[in-house]
This record gives C-alpha cells, sequence and structure tokens, in this order.
C-alpha cells in the first residue's frame, strides 16, 4: 500500500566529521532508496541538513560558525551547492525534486499554515521530492526550529505521514551514550508511556555527549530527536531513528526488520487544528491556575475561565499562544487566549459575569475555549 514517508538526515550523516566535507557515497546511497520508494509509488518528503557544513567546506572555515550573522552568510551558500547535488543525483533517476525552505514563522500564521501544507500537497500529487531545510539565511533566534529533528516532525504531522525517519549517526537509541558506556544497551521500541522519561534521561545524555560527539557540525543530538518523536508520535506518525550511513535500512524497516528503534504512534492523535496549536505556535506567556481549573481542563475537557487564573506572566495580546501550568509551574496545556495579558491581569480570579463591568465592554466568557485548548502529552 503507498504510503507518505518523511525521511530526516543529519549533518552528521551527510559530511565527513574530521573536514565537514559531503559523504558522496552516503547522499548518492540515499538518493537511491528515496528513488526507489518513489517508484513503488510511495510519497517521499525530505528533511536534509548540511547546508551549513557545504557553506564552511566551501569558504574554508575550520569550526562551525557562533555568531547568527556568519551562520546565516555560510548557509546561503551552502544551500545551493546542496541542492545542486541533490538535482544532480535525482535528475539521474528521472525523479523531480523541489526546494522547500521553511522558518518557524511560515507555520505560526494560520493561513500561511495551511498554505504550505497545500504546497505540499500539490508537490506529493505530482510525483515530486520536496527537499525542506530551515531556511536559515533569514530564521531569527526566536523564530527558528532549533534543529531539524523539530522540523522533519512538524514536516510529518503536517503532511499526516505514515512515518518519519531520522537517520543519525547510531544505529538506534541506547540505554545511555554508547561511545562512552560499553554496557549501554539498545532499544527497540519506545512506548506511549515511556516517552516522558526518556527525555530526562536524553537530555543528561546530550549534555555530556557534547564533548565526546562524533561530528562538530551538526546542531541535534539524541534529546531534540526524542522531542520531534514525541511530535510526530501525537499526530500517529510512526517514527524511527536508524543510521544515516546505511539509508538502504528505511526499505529493510519498511519490509518488517527489526532494526533502529521505533516510538509507538499514538492510536487516535490529535486534530490538526490542535498540532498546530501545541507544536507549531511559540507562547508569549503563562497563565497560572487553581487547582480546581487544572482539574477541569485536564480531566473534565473544560474551557479555562477567568475566575481559575492566579498568575499572568508575559506580555501578549488576544489571540496569542500561551502556557497553562499550575501552580508549581507544570505545563498542563496550552491554548490560544481571548485575552490581552493586561485585560487578564484585571479579571483573574473573576467571575465570568463580573467581566463585562470590569473591563466597560461585552467580552467572551471563557479565556481560552476548549476547542483552542490541547492538554499537554508530557509533564
Amino acid at each position: 500500500m503507498p504510503q507518505t514517508i518523511v525521511v530526516k538526515i543529519g549533518t552528521s550523516s551527510l559530511t565527513q566529521p574530521e573536514t565537514g566535507m559531503l559523504a558522496l557515497s552516503t547522499i548518492a546511497a540515499l538518493v537511491e532508496t528515496l528513488g526507489r520508494l518513489q517508484h513503488q509509488g510511495h510519497q517521499v518528503v525530505l528533511v536534509s541538513s548540511g547546508a551549513v557544513g557545504v557553506g564552511c567546506a566551501r569558504m574554508g572555515l575550520v569550526e562551525r560558525p557562533r555568531t547568527i550573522a556568519l551562520k546565516q552568510a555560510v548557509a546561503a551558500i551552502g544551500q545551493g551547492r546542496l541542492m545542486r547535488i541533490y538535482d544532480d543525483l535525482f535528475t539521474s533517476l528521472q525523479q523531480p525534486i523541489a526546494q522547500v525552505l521553511l522558518t518557524r514563522s511560515d507555520l505560526v500564521q494560520r493561513s500561511r499554515y495551511v498554505n504550505v501544507y497545500q504546497t505540499f500537497r500539490e508537490l506529493l500529487k505530482l510525483g515530486v521530492i520536496p527537499i525542506v531545510n530551515e531556511n536559515d539565511t533569514v530564521a531569527v533566534d526566536e523564530l527558528k526550529f532549533g534543529d531539524n529533528d523539530t522540523l522533519s516532525a512538524l514536516v510529518a504531522s503536517l503532511v499526516e505521514a505514515d512515518w518519519l525517519f531520522m537517520l543519525t549517526d547510531v544505529d538506534r537509541l541506547y540505554s545511555a551514550n554508547p561511545r562512552i558506556h560499553a554496557d549501554a544497551k539498545p532499544i527497540s521500541l519506545v512506548q506511549l508511556d515511556e516517552l516522558a522519561e526518556l527525555v530526562n534521561q536524553t537530555r543528561e545524555q546530550d549534555i555530556t555527549a557534547k564533548e565526546n560527539r562524533g561530528s562538530q557540525w551538526g546542531t541535534g543530538g539524541m534529546a531534540t530527536k526524542i522531542a520531534a518523536a514525541r511530535i510526530a508520535t501525537d499526530a500517529g506518525v510512526r517514527t524511527v531513528i536508524t543510521e544515516g550511513k546505511s539509508p538502504h535500512k528505511i526499505e529493510q524497516i519498511l519490509q518488517g526488520e527489526p532494526l533502529g528503534t521505533h516510538f509507538e504512534p499514538q492510536p487516535r492523535p490529535i486534530t490538526a487544528r490542535k498540532r498546530w496549536i501545541a507544536y507549531s505556535l511559540v507562547p508569549s506567556g503563562k497563565l497560572y491556575l487553581d487547582a480546581g481549573a487544572v482539574k477541569a481542563i485536564q480531566q473534565g475537557g473544560k474551557s479555562l475561565l477567568a475566575a481559575g487564573i492566579v498568575e499572568v506572566e508575559g506580555e501578549f495580546q488576544s489571540k496569542d499562544a500561551v502556557l497553562l501550568c499550575d501552580q508549581a509551574g507544570r505545563e498542563i496545556a496550552r491554548g490560544i487566549v481571548n485575552y490581552s495579558s493586561g485585560d487578564l491581569q484585571k479579571i483573574q480570579g473573576r467571575r465570568s459575569d463580573e467581566i463585562p463591568a470590569i473591563l466597560g465592554q461585552a467580552s467572551p466568557e471563557t479565556v481560552i475555549h476548549r476547542d483552542n485548548l490541547v492538554l499537554s502529552t508530557l509533564t
């Protein structure tokens, strides 16, 4: 049965760790694998890192840029060269490709999000393989994906993919960093109820691994892959971490071979709109709630009322995204707010029927309607 498959390959797999030069044999093997999948009737999207590394190699830089301006400059140099290589290789297979460069702002505004979705849909209908990367040349810090693991999960969610393959420099996830722990055990399957503990474990591993990682050119670690898997599995996408130097393993996994680490997808994924709220929007503030409001939202599926708010943090406007936290600061949900932070500070803790008199105008009954509110899957 034809499936939609998103493949993300990282800089550590695309480049030689010592020099940052492209690993052409790996890229050729990847292109052949994706070409075969496309020929079999699957729809394929490639999320490819490497532009900054290629730009550094072209300019003779010996380490990854530390300033935003230099990183953006070398990304502009490298992106064209990277795409030329992809285009030459895919053309030899008579496979058309398209370049899609995204920033987070493309997904924050609902109309632009829908437009990106429609673009992907048309490209896939045409039999084209979109090659996606973050638009490093124009992205600003506060609106960056941060890494292509996150970007690939958001793309997989957007196109409602069946599979997300994250190709990296290890063959699968391990119980500890295998480079420094000889007794690290491989993990074949991550179930939904194991994700929270795994996020904490891998964050600690990544802190240690920064001094021991195989490549200085990449930005993502294992913790970013676990976080990305959370996004994808919430969308019902089966997610796999496997070895980037052996792209043919994608086909073996699709045929049922027990390779890599698989993440169990949600059997009932949240709606596309709620996925957009949960993962594409950038929260502008926080609302701290009393125990009654927390219970009503988590267990009762209720909207948020002003009476349940005990503290407002940050500055935001109506229709911005905010985090909802309990009084201990744990995130319980996020949503699109109907009031500005200034108005909420005036009405927090008050009953809904008191609000029009306080603000001097007709006002929404709810601070966040339940249709615009998404529970956090990890706490």
